[in-house]
């Protein structure tokens, strides 16, 4: 957005200024990212060897979007008296705040910023406070199955052959980017869970086993392991619990928050990022998006979930439960490419009606596949299980098998164990807009990924 039709909206939209309760955040949009004195053959300050070695393993090449922005960029914005909130380097933004909505014009300024948009308006209210620190024991009578009350969605996949098979995410990391992920670190059902870090973007330093629950049924999709009573489909996967989500309001700040979370979850080497999140309106309409711009190269949340498939991270991304809304179809961060896009079906495979539609604006398939997302089971931060709908579950339900399936087949990249996950879906050869390719076989995707290994050996 031009500046001074940024500036007019802000007037038009709020006359009074100056509020000592009220504060303004800008995506500061940088023409580079200064000299910061690292380099692409010298990664180690700002990538783990984890990190280094996921791109080793798939011929990827570090590259001048991972290095940092300058340092002496970042001083020159604070200079002007914001304060940084978050940054994107892959992107080239800073995200800074203000007092006075008029510092955008200042900004404007700077040789380095090409352009800022306005991205946030509010008061700050304080971060939750923990309630305890007691252990959480789940209820639920044990079941026949192994998988106990999961035991429908796991088997539409097929994925306890995968897991008979030896694969349950052993060696695995997975970054769980989602609101909030109260008391999984009192549940009995993550008793035994590797959770091997956790990350607050909203609120940096504070606690994410707080406030929003959201995260917490995400996470049961993937990681409870409570045999006979609820199992989830990756549950011998290390875990970085990440909170991106604003809950109190919807503004393009929290595509700011995603993309710091992706970054850095490739900082720290994760293989396999779920995310459940997705963005189309927000509080003010003219910040919301069109169906013309489902096109995987407007949304920041986009380009980005499209950069972290460059980097050799595989990104589940749910489609949204926008079905039977007016606005029908996916949001993004959903309309990226070389993502693995997730919508929902019942339990008798049939299209979910709150899942939304694809396709993307420029006419790829979307939804990719879709798994159980209606009366999906999953566990509340009191140790309740019960069924619960929306792509939000599906998304990890399908992500955990992806986690295994890629343990299965280390030497694959981030695109083949894409495509294997398509092609052996139940709809492959003819795709549409409610189901994509269709519900995967992971077992048949593991046999057949086999037999490619064998191949190219």
């Amino acid at each position: 957005m031009k500046l001074g039709l940024l500036l007019i909206c802000l007037l038009t939209l709020f006359p009074a200024w100056g509020h000592d309760t009220e504060y303004y955040r800008f995506r500061v949009y940088l023409k580079d990212k200064g000299d910061s004195g690292f380099t692409p053959e010298n990664a180690t300050p700002y990538l783990s060897p984890k990190a280094i070695e996921r791109r080793e393993r798939q011929h990827i090449s570090i590259t001048e979007s991972d290095v940092p922005i300058s340092v002496t960029y970042l001083d020159c914005l604070q200079q002007t008296g914001c304060h940084i909130v978050t940054k994107s380097k892959w992107a080239k933004t800073v995200v800074v705040e203000h007092k006075d909505s008029i510092i955008a014009k200042q900004l404007m300024r700077l040789p380095m910023v090409d352009s800022v948009k306005w991205v946030w308006k509010g008061v700050h209210l304080p971060p939750p406070q923990p309630e305890g620190n007691e252990p959480i024991p789940v209820s639920g009578d044990p079941q026949k199955d192994y998988y106990g009350y999961a035991e429908k969605q796991i088997k539409m996949l097929k994925g306890d052959k995968l897991h008979k098979a030896g694969f349950k995410g052993e060696g695995m990391t997975v970054a769980v980017i989602d609101a909030g992920f109260k008391h999984v670190d009192r549940l009995e059902a993550f008793a035994h869970t590797a959770i091997v870090g956790t990350r607050n973007m909203v609120y940096p330093e504070h606690s994410v086993f707080v406030g929003d629950d959201h995260g917490t049924k995400v996470l049961s999709c993937l990681a409870s392991n409570l045999p006979n009573r609820f199992v989830g489909t990756a549950p011998e996967a290390s875990y970085w619990l990440i909170k991106s989500e604003v809950t109190d309001s919807e503004y393009p700040i929290e595509e700011d928050f995603w993309a710091a979370a992706i970054e850095f979850a490739d900082s720290v080497g994760v293989d396999i990022i779920t995310s459940s999140l997705g963005y189309f309106s927000y509080d003010i309409p003219e910040m919301s998006y069109s169906h013309e711009q489902l096109d995987g190269k407007t949304a920041l949340i986009s380009k980005v979930a499209s950069m972290a498939a460059e980097k050799g991270m595989l990104l589940f991304s749910s489609a949204g439960n926008e079905g039977n809304s007016d606005w029908q179809q996916i949001t993004v961060p959903a309309d990226a490419s070389c993502i693995i896009t997730v919508g929902s079906v019942t339990a008798k495979r049939k299209h979910s009606e709150f899942s939304s539609l694809g396709y993307t604006a420029d006419g790829r398939i979307k939804p990719d596949v879709v798994a159980m997302g209606t009366n999906s089971y999953v566990l509340d931060p009191d140790g309740d299980i019960y069924q619960a709908n929306g792509t939000s579950f599906s998304t990890p339900i399908l992500a955990g098998l992806g986690t295994c399936l890629w343990q299965a087949l280390p030497q694959l990249t981030v695109g083949e164990i894409q495509q294997l996950i398509r092609q052996y879906a139940s709809k492959y050869k003819h795709p549409n807009r409610e189901l994509g390719y269709g519900i995967p076989n992971f077992y048949k995707s593991y046999k057949k990924g086999l037999k490619y290994v064998d191949r190219h050996r």
